[in-house]
Parts: C-alpha cells; structure tokens; sequence
C-alpha cells in the first residue's frame, strides 16, 4: 500500500528535488524563493526559525565564495568584531554541497530588499550552497541559535535529500 504524505513529498527547483523534514510548515514560494520553511521556536525561544530554499535561475546568484562571504558579514560577534563560521565541503547525491554554521548577532540582509535592518542577538545561521546541473541552490536556515541547535538533525535531513529530479 502506497501512502502519500504531504509533510514527505519531494519539492524540487533546477532539475533538483529535496524532501522537507516533518514539522516544518511550508509557506510556499515567493519570488526568488522556491520554498519557505517555518521552523516552531524551541524552548523559551518566541521567534520562529526560516529555512529558505533560494534559487535566481541558471547562472545565477554569485560564486559559492561571495555567497559564504555576504552570509558571514551579516553576523558579529558581542564584541562588534567579524564571527567565525565553519564552512565544509561535501558531496550529497554526486552534487557538491558547500555549508556554512555561523552564531552571533546577526543583521539579516543589507540592499533594496531590506527595509530595515535590525539587529538580533543570539542567531545562528545553517546554509547550504547545493550545485546542480539547472543551477544553484541556495538553503538558509536562520533563527534563535536555541530553535536552530533543536533543528540542526532536521536541517542536515533536508540538505541530504537533495538529489537530481528524475
């Protein structure tokens, strides 16, 4: 018997699909994002965790350095200084996969995007930059680093499901 589950249905963008985890609300797509994830906040963290999957079209959306270079300017440490990030690389499903774990104060993004910025304490990011034959994809999982640290098996769920669309 074959049971189809909406919370385990493959998603896909530029000739890749991925599964979102359980209990991750999907709020759709909007313009650049092919997916928005809401992420409940866990333990006494009120704000929710955003895990977007980004994708610009086919050869779009900068080098995989400038991406992990604007990520990592967007955090500070307590003391104002630049945050140290782990940056790993991997293949998952013959796809490089490059990923970025980041804590600190983080400002969100800069640009005509971004109204306003303000600043949060206390924010973790997990990005993952998934290279596909249809272009790139870029995942970023922000939120109260607490949300993001209850999550992080649940990220790297989403980032191992990537594959290329049969």
């Amino acid at each position: 018997m074959f049971c189809f589950c909406a919370a385990l249905a493959a998603e896909s963008v530029a000739r890749l699909q991925w599964t979102a985890p359980a209990g991750w609300k999907n709020e759709g797509s909007r313009p650049m994002r092919a997916a928005t994830y809401l992420v409940s906040g866990a333990g006494h963290d009120a704000a929710p965790g955003e895990c977007v999957v980004y994708f610009f079209g086919e050869g779009q959306g900068g080098s995989v350095e400038a991406n992990l270079a604007r990520w990592k300017g967007q955090f500070r440490t307590a003391a104002g200084g630049p945050a140290e990030g782990r940056v790993r690389k991997r293949t998952v499903h013959h796809l490089p996969v490059t990923t970025l774990d980041i804590s600190g104060e983080y400002s969100g993004m800069g640009g005509p995007m971004a109204a306003s910025r303000t600043v949060k304490d206390g924010y973790r990011l997990l990005a993952a930059i998934v290279e596909g034959s249809g272009g790139t994809v870029f995942v970023k999982f922000t939120g109260p680093a607490k949300t993001v640290a209850a999550n992080e098996q649940r990220f790297e769920q989403l980032i191992s499901s990537f594959q290329p669309a049969h």
